[in-house]
Order: structure tokens, then sequence, then C-alpha cells
């Protein structure tokens, strides 16, 4: 069952790079925390670590990630020069948007930095944790979860704010052209312009009242534009101008 599942996603699959090895559990805590360990084990560039269910999985912020059977969670592994790492974020936002749009036909949005939207509620979110030393990056893992047949309903934490693509989409084919689009966007670096662009366009946060927080720091503005690293420039009531590398950003009504 495990082996039909991988071979029916790598047949067929037009990547050079990402996904030529899929590690499939059919259950797993955390497909980053294994896919960690894959790193440690010298597994190759572009190796995917998928899980049928996902026990632990968490998001950006230490939140929690649901992940239950039927959701698509996945972590990638890479090993990018430093240079390229504000890419990743832009890469794996832009890899799910157009996938799911192949697929399903939904118009979707990014709201910054990594939340794939549709109709204003989330679809999927991503994680990118790095190990970086000195002017090193030792090992990238993007992971990606991506909401199917979930009932938001249900979780009263996400109830109003999240979203699902319905059970009957081609799980398969979604997978695929999600590795397929990634593969092609990150065969572009280092040359990242035309990704940070692609990215920008897509962003909702862009133009709109927004409230951002980071550590103990929370301020409100609004989202006037983001740089070529994709820290945010908010322009606040006073006239100033604040960049946010990271943080939790919301949009005001």
């Amino acid at each position: 069952m495990v082996e039909d599942f991988t071979a029916s996603i790598t047949r067929g699959l037009k990547t050079s790079l990402i996904g030529r090895k899929i590690i499939y559990l059919p259950s797993v805590p955390s497909t980053m925390d294994f896919a960690r360990q894959e790193t440690q084990k010298g597994a190759a560039e572009g190796t995917v670590v998928m899980a049928g269910e996902q026990t632990e999985g968490r998001g950006r912020l230490k939140r929690k990630w649901l992940a239950p059977k039927g959701n698509i969670a996945l972590s990638i592994i890479l090993y990018p020069n430093v240079a390229s790492l504000p890419y990743l974020i832009m890469i794996a936002s832009l890899a799910v948007v157009k996938s799911i749009e192949n697929v399903t036909g939904f118009k979707g949005q990014i709201k910054w930095p990594n939340d794939v939207l549709i109709n204003g509620k989330k679809v999927s979110g991503i994680l990118i944790e790095n190990e970086v030393r000195g002017n090193k990056a030792v090992y990238s893992i993007v992971g990606i979860g991506i909401n199917v047949g979930l009932s938001v309903g249900k979780y009263r934490e996400i109830a109003d704010t999240a979203a699902s693509l319905n059970k009957d989409i081609d799980r398969i084919k979604l997978i695929r052209g999600l590795l397929e689009e990634f593969d092609n966007l990150y065969s572009q670096l280092p040359n990242g312009k035309a990704i940070y662009e692609e990215w920008r366009d897509r962003l909702v946060t862009l133009g709109k009242k927004v409230k951002a927080t980071w550590g103990k720091q929370t301020i409100e503005g609004s989202a006037e534009d983001v740089d070529k690293d994709g820290a945010l420039l908010i322009r606040c009531e006073d006239g100033k101008l604040i960049k946010v590398v990271a943080g939790d950003v919301t949009l005001r009504e």
C-alpha cells in the first residue's frame, strides 16, 4: 500500500530534484522531526518525507498544526546557500497556491508571510526550519500542510479561520503538482527576483490595515510593501515605517 502510494506520485513526476526520493510514513508525530533525522544520515537534497497522518504537527510560532488522515503533510529536505534562505518561504507558498489552482480551479492568495488562503480562510500552512553555521546553511527543511477533507467546524480553535479542500479532490495529482511547482521555482535560485515579484503580487496583505505582533511588541498600520528578503514594511499612523522580519500579522477591517 505504501509502495503503491509513493509510486503513484513518482510515476511521471516531472522534477529534476524535488521528490526523486519520497519517504512515506502512514503515521508519524512530525514530518519535520523525521526529516531532520534524515539530514543527519546524509539524505539527498530534494528528499520528501510524507505522512498519511501527523499526530504532533506544528506551525509557525509554536502553534499546533492539525493533520489527521486525508490531509497533506510533508517536509522537503534542502541544502541551499545562505543567500537563498529568504526565498524558501516565497517558493513554498507559491508552489502551494499554483498547485491548488491547477487541480481545483480555486484562486488562492498569500497572507504574509506564507499562509495560503481561499476565500479569506487558511487552507495551508508552511513552516521552515534552518540550521546555519557561520555563513553556511547546514540544511533547510520546508514543511507544508494542506487541509483536505478536514471538518474544520469540529475544531473550535480553527472553526472561524480555516478552510479545507474537498475530500474528493485528486490528492495524488495535487501532491505531484506541488512538488513540480516547488522544483521549478527552486531551480531558479540563486536569482530570486522573479520569485520575489510573483510572491509579492500574490500577497493579500499589501495595501491593507494590519496588526503585527512579534515578541512583546505590537503595532498597527498599513502594510505598504515587502522588501527583497521578504520583510513586511508597515506604515504607522505617525508616518514611521516599521520593518517586520517575523511575527504574526492580522488583517484589520
